[in-house]
């Protein structure tokens, strides 16, 4: 039953998106921690979202809505949703009436997002997260396809009330891209737990880390996060005597050729794969632990993973220029570099001899970096709910309160 949430009333909210649990990636993990502090805000939220390899419900505090869909050729641990052909799904979501829709994709879950909320009359937000272009350009390595893809994702976020990005860099890709719109920056944001120390020493157990000092990389195993650049800097550390261990945390299409490339840098012996880590106390352990995360993805828009290892008092190095770099001011919270293998050598070999800089350096990451998911979501509730308000929102939530009483009230006789 709907209720008044300080003075006011609860939304029912649907959350679409082509990738979620149990696939982890950063689109995935952010329209989770969406619809948990929905829930958590006393909101009602409903995920929509391909059928996982074998489903994946858990305990969720929302309602996981599921289509049916098909491996992705060029990447099988993602799935093309096919909902015009899931009668079940149909079914389902004729008896929801939402107040607001939000897409994370401008592909097959955008296209459903939107025709849902024109069905429903109600707003549409779309946040752009990706840089759809080099994606396209990676599958087709067609710069005349990739360039109609784009095209054909200005014209999907025209459609929606709102457009917002994950960060000011990724607007100005979509702003480039050829968008001509408004765009609300609504930033990810991180769970901002305590720090205890004991979690690092269960990473170093559990990882086989010895007194050295580690170099961190959380993502996917993928050669578009720039791991080639990481591998190589980490041969030159070994090759002028470094003591360090480097750490790979992640799994992903490219985990196979990047442990040959360490066996053919002859670093293997000094590289560890931990595989995804599901366990996020073992993770902040790891973070804890980790002298440094080495990110110099080019790629991600507003990297979650930065994020995380602040959170733990963890300073990262960031090539400078890309979209990750926004959050850091190079010697203040983090430390940048040129996207050469050389400077990002010289970068980690500058913090590796002076740990005291980089202790200062994880201190300022943690007092200025992360948002709490928390305050992240009562801001996207209050643009909800601003939005919102073009659709009536105060009077379609007093006719489905009728309809609830009125419903209990039949059930009772």
């Amino acid at each position: 039953m709907l209720k008044d949430i300080k003075g006011g009333s609860s939304l029912r909210i649907g959350q679409f998106t082509d990738t979620f649990l149990p696939i982890v990636d950063g689109v995935g993990r952010v329209v989770y921690n969406y619809a948990v502090n929905i829930a958590a805000l006393g909101h009602e939220c409903y995920v929509i979202a391909p059928i996982g390899e074998t489903g994946y419900r858990g305990g969720f505090p929302f309602e996981l809505i599921e289509y049916a869909g098909m491996p992705l050729v060029t990447s099988t641990q993602y799935k093309v949703g096919i909902p015009i052909m899931d009668s079940h799904y149909h079914k389902r979501m004729s008896g929801i009436e939402f107040d607001v829709v939000h897409c994370h994709s401008p592909f097959i879950a955008g296209h459903e997002a939107l025709r849902i909320a024109k069905k429903q009359r109600v707003p549409l937000v779309g946040t752009f997260h990706s840089k759809y272009y080099d994606d396209l350009f990676h599958t087709t390595k067609s710069e005349v396809i990739s360039t109609l893809g784009v095209k054909y994702i200005v014209e999907f976020y025209s459609h929606c009330d709102e457009v917002w990005s994950v960060s000011h860099s990724s607007a100005e890709v979509l702003k480039g891209y050829g968008f001509k719109g408004e765009i609300q920056v609504m930033p990810n944001g991180t769970d901002i737990r305590p720090i205890d120390d004991s979690t690092a020493d269960t990473a170093a157990e559990r990882f086989g880390l010895t007194e050295s000092p580690a170099l961190l990389f959380v993502g996917q195993m993928h050669w578009k996060k720039n791991i080639k650049r990481i591998l190589e800097a980490a041969a030159m550390l070994k090759k002028d005597g470094s003591d360090f261990r480097l750490v790979l945390a992640g799994q992903g299409p490219n985990r196979n050729e990047i442990e040959e490339k360490a066996e053919e840098l002859d670093i293997a012996d000094v590289t560890i794969f931990t595989g995804h880590i599901e366990d996020t106390a073992l993770l902040d352990g790891l973070y804890r632990r980790a002298e440094m995360l080495v990110f110099p993805s080019l790629y991600d828009n507003a990297p979650m993973v930065v994020r995380e290892a602040a959170a733990m008092e963890t300073p990262s190095i960031i090539v400078r220029g890309s979209s990750a770099a926004e959050a850091i001011s190079d010697g203040e919270n983090g430390l940048l570099c040129e996207d050469t293998t050389e400077s990002l050598y010289e970068a980690i070999k500058a913090g590796l001899g002076d740990k005291a800089r980089l202790r200062t350096l994880g201190i300022n990451a943690r007092n200025t970096i992360p948002m709490a998911w928390r305050d992240i979501l009562e801001m996207a509730i209050s643009r909800y709910e601003k939005i919102g308000l073009k659709g009536n929102l105060e009077e379609k939530t007093k006719r489905r309160r009728r309809q609830q009483e009125t419903k209990t009230t039949t059930n009772t006789k």
